[in-house]
């Protein structure tokens, strides 16, 4: 008897870890750039850049997988990119898709023309090391020349 509630609780356990494995590695939704993006933006007007970097560069809810925060200034200066650190301060204006479109630019015009949307491209998905379509959830910071978005690959 004992032996058999050893087995069911090992295969308990182990479905257990399968399971949050999965779903630690599951595919971002739209509605979760979307809504990381808003808390994003409110937490920069809250609380200011600096103190929401700390939260967007650390492991947690603005930075896991696919999801990081990245904040960029009008004039299209990185302030905050998760990925590469060493990056922020440099102007990314002029960045482009494989596509020829100026994906920053258009982050900017949606930010500065409508405070908040969607913006698509194509980008390399590190991942899959493929050219995959992208959709990017941007919005201004309320009363600041920031702009917060996260995107996910669809």
């Amino acid at each position: 008897m004992r032996m058999w509630i050893r087995l069911l609780l090992a295969g308990l356990f182990a479905i257990g870890i399968a399971g949050a494995a999965a779903a630690q590695d599951a595919k971002p939704s739209q509605e979760e750039a979307k809504a990381v993006t808003l808390k994003a933006a409110d937490l920069i007007a809250a609380k200011g850049l600096e103190e929401a970097a700390r939260s967007f560069n650390a492991e947690g809810e603005f930075k896991r997988g696919e999801i990081y925060v990245n904040v960029i200034d009008f004039t299209g200066v990185w302030k905050v990119y998760p990925p590469r650190p060493a990056g922020v301060g440099q102007s990314v204006i002029n960045v482009k898709d494989p596509d020829g479109r100026f994906i920053v630019q258009d982050v900017l015009a949606t930010a500065k023309d409508k405070g908040e949307g969607w913006v698509e491209y194509r980008w390399l998905n590190p991942a899959t090391n493929r050219i995959e379509p992208k959709v990017t959830y941007v919005k201004r910071v309320p009363g600041q020349d920031l702009v917060a978005y996260v995107g996910v690959y669809k």
